[in-house]
């Protein structure tokens, strides 16, 4: 099992223990928190309140992937995510992921000062593989999804969930070493909400710890989803304790990162996992 990935500028991510990545999405729409961090400096400002309330990892888009969510111009991408990555590092040297899709976005992210590719869509779209296969030291995360943003939910089908995700997940790995791109570069993401409907997320959710065949890092992106409203018929604001639940859940079955917008509940329940496996000393 890989549990520490190389990073750009000699670093080293250590996954021995589960890691949060805070979410900042710089978008208009975006399901969770749409607006909310649209301008650069707000969004720095908070980027940096959530690495102090623990995040270790900070995931910085610009293109919404909620259902039914527009295409974003390329141009209008680079805008939103590179003054932020920007302004973040003028503060700090975390870790910064970029959550995007696009060859520039990924190339100019980089150069920027992210550390992190986090594609979506498996770097499935022109020029991505290249990209990658440029930065040796930048870690990838693969994403399954079924279908694209605007399509996804719509009656997805699968013959065996599980074995099927982990089909994609061999075939991107197949493609990533054609490019020369290092199994040990790589965090697989099997795409809570994206392409699959309640039933799938949450036998999903409880076969997280099946990807563990891999033995790659697995990031667990659950937060707020629409999964738990749809159960608890609860409102985005609403589902703060169904997403921890949702974590913690991973991280017992093996989940290295999880992407979260709550981010110091989602430390304290953690720390709470740490205390009880661990013990505490006083």
């Amino acid at each position: 099992m890989i549990t520490t990935i190389r990073l750009p500028r000699g670093r080293t991510l250590c996954l021995d223990t589960p890691q949060i990545m805070g979410i900042v999405n710089v978008t208009p729409d975006s399901f969770s928190d749409g607006g909310t961090y649209y301008q650069s400096d707000i969004a720095v400002k908070q980027a940096l309140s959530l690495i102090q309330q623990g995040a270790t990892i900070l995931d910085i888009g610009g293109e919404s992937t909620r259902p039914g969510a527009p295409d974003v111009a390329c141009d209008q991408e680079l805008q939103r995510v590179i003054p932020v990555i920007e302004g973040i590092r003028r503060y700090s040297d975390c870790i910064i992921s970029v959550d995007t899709s696009k060859a520039q976005v990924m190339q100019q992210a980089i150069k920027a000062g992210a550390d992190i590719i986090n594609d979506v869509r498996a770097l499935q779209e022109p020029d991505a593989l290249q990209v990658a296969a440029a930065y040796p030291d930048v870690p990838i995360c693969l994403m399954h999804m079924q279908g694209q943003p605007r399509t996804m939910q719509k009656k997805p089908t699968y013959n065996e969930l599980i074995l099927d995700i982990k089909a994609f997940f061999s075939e991107r790995l197949l493609v990533c070493n054609k490019y020369g791109i290092a199994k040990e570069r790589i965090i697989l993401d099997p795409g809570f909400g994206f392409g699959k409907d309640l039933s799938h997320n949450f036998e999903l959710l409880g076969n997280f710890g099946a990807f563990k065949s891999f033995k790659l890092p697995l990031l667990a992106g659950l937060s707020r989803k629409s999964m738990f409203g749809n159960l608890l018929n609860r409102e985005t604001s609403e589902r703060l304790a169904a997403s921890l639940a949702g974590a913690l859940l991973c991280a017992q079955q093996g989940a290295h990162i999880l992407r979260v917008h709550d981010v110091q509940q989602t430390a304290d329940v953690l720390t709470v996992w740490h205390a009880a496996r661990n013990g505490v000393t006083i």
